[in-house]
């Protein structure tokens, strides 16, 4: 059996698998654009594996965390900057 946990992003509940990174779980939501650059060009993650910055977003809060690095927990609130 495949657990599953409720996450908020951008205010709308998502259920995902436990141990989902939260990079895909944004993705796999719909959102494509993650945070904007500082010229307002639409971001989202590039590397996959936290060199690049590109995927930042705000956890329960804390803002500028690489959502490449995170696993998903439950309750999590996620917002994007897009």
């Amino acid at each position: 059996m495949n657990a599953q946990l409720t996450i908020r992003i951008n205010g709308r509940p998502v259920s995902v698998p436990a141990g989902m990174v939260l990079a895909a779980a944004i993705a796999r939501a719909g959102f494509r654009n993650f945070h904007r650059s500082p010229q307002g060009h639409p971001r989202g993650p590039l590397c996959g594996m936290g060199v690049c910055m590109e995927c930042r977003v705000t956890i329960d809060g804390q803002k500028h965390l690489r959502s490449c690095t995170v696993l998903c927990s439950q309750g999590m609130e996620v917002w994007t900057d897009a």
